[in-house]
């Protein structure tokens, strides 16, 4: 079956699932694989809970007419939302970055929606399957899509731009994220910018940031939009930037307060509000968008438990999020600061030197209680009164029990996989 027939199959789905604990009426099931399970074995559940058609390339599972066997489901996948991409023909701004990119996503979701109907990816489904997800949820009353694209090593950027084909592109940094599998910051730098070369040779716009030297340099000879806290030869010029702790920012005369912790998200606002300029987004909706955004998802969230008042950042961390986060805390004018801080995934070779660079910010922040957690941290340990090293989260915790503080303002952060939202329930 060709993809065009697939397609026209498609459009007579209300959805497409992946997982049948997900199946609604009259959905589209596309039978995956992983590295521990085969989607195929469940195609019979899903047309009985539902689905209208499912997609499979395993012929032991074929049932009947409402079975369409493949050679690849997932490349059917990618396929098919490239095909669908291309028949609703609406504007995509695509997005990518080492830091910040949900965040900036969710702004420029909530700034242009109030002026379209804009559709963006939902959480991180970002990837090579979550990409194409987002564009199958896509349809002809969509009027602009939003799409997050993460990566790991080269050539991935390059590759969901092929499927998305997006007509504006943003790359939020470059910063120490995912070494091991890029190879090192250059690294980074090249595989990030994939987004600019297909940009550049499908002559489409890209969005800078003037204020960083790499994205400067990586786009003179692209068409771009820009914005600016220093620079007055820029299109949208942001003034007045102030985080204590949430970040404050004067634009075209209108004081904009948001929920967003840090100095470090001031760009992901700055961003938002320029591609909502970019828009014709009236500036009066963009301050409303952004000072009605709430972040969520361990995402610099300030929450009260009890006496404490808790910064947590915990959805993920590199080294250059990490610096930027307790730079920040280091800056806060509050007594009795607590840092709880969790090791760093993905750094390679790189691991534990670029965690020794995190304990050598703290080390002479004596009026921060601070405790490291993980092992890459705890390979660096040195006796400190106002730092304490743990191996685990488990040790963590039992410290904690018997010491928990009061009347405080503590920073939690670290890598998805240290799962430090955890500390919530000691607090």
């Amino acid at each position: 079956m060709n993809i065009n027939t697939i397609h026209s199959l498609f459009l007579e789905c209300t959805k497409v699932s992946t997982d049948t604990r997900k199946i609604e009426k009259d959905c589209l099931f596309i039978a995956l694989k992983g590295d521990n399970f085969d989607a195929n074995t469940f195609a019979k559940e899903a047309l009985d809970k539902g689905a209208k058609f499912v997609i499979i390339d395993n012929k032991e599972y074929y049932i009947n007419e409402k079975t369409i066997l493949v050679n690849d489901s997932l490349k059917t996948l990618q396929e098919l939302s490239k095909f669908h991409r291309t028949y609703l023909g609406l504007p995509i701004i695509a997005l990518t970055g080492s830091n910040g990119k949900t965040t900036t996503k969710e702004l420029i979701h909530a700034v242009l929606s109030k002026k379209y109907n804009a559709i963006a990816t939902i959480g991180n489904l970002n990837n090579h399957i979550g990409v194409p997800l987002t564009l199958l949820r896509f349809t002809k009353d969509t009027e602009i899509g939003i799409v997050e694209m993460g990566a790991n090593h080269q050539k991935e950027i390059e590759f969901l731009c092929e499927i998305a084909q997006p007509d504006y592109g943003y790359i939020t940094n470059f910063g120490k994220a995912h070494l091991e599998g890029f190879g090192g910051v250059e690294g980074v730098i090249k595989g990030k910018s994939e987004m600019y070369n297909f940009l550049q040779e499908n002559n489409k716009l890209v969005f800078v940031n003037l204020d960083d030297a790499v994205q400067n340099e990586k786009t003179t000879q692209l068409k771009r939009f820009t914005f600016s806290t220093t620079n007055n030869n820029t299109d949208v010029r942001i003034s007045q930037i102030e985080a204590n702790p949430m970040v404050k920012i004067n634009y075209n005369n209108l004081s904009i307060h948001s929920h967003l912790i840090g100095i470090y998200n001031a760009n992901n606002i700055n961003a938002a509000i320029t591609i909502g300029n970019y828009f014709k987004v009236a500036d009066v909706e963009i301050k409303k968008a952004i000072e009605n955004y709430i972040p969520e998802n361990n995402r610099s969230q300030l929450i009260q438990k009890n006496s404490n008042e808790i910064i947590l950042d915990a959805y993920n961390a590199n080294p250059s999020s990490m610096t930027a986060a307790i730079i920040n805390f280091i800056q806060l004018d509050k007594a009795n600061k607590i840092a709880i801080l969790g090791d760093m995934f993905e750094l390679g070779n790189e691991s534990l030197s670029e965690h020794k660079k995190v304990i050598e910010l703290l080390e002479n922040e004596s009026e921060i209680t601070t405790y490291f957690i993980g092992k890459d941290f705890y390979a660096n340990k040195l006796n400190s009164n106002h730092i304490t090293f743990f191996e685990d989260f488990n040790s963590f915790a039992n410290f904690l029990r018997e010491r928990k503080p009061t009347n405080s303002l503590l920073l939690i952060k670290g890598s998805r996989g240290m799962a430090l939202e955890k500390s919530l329930e000691l607090l």
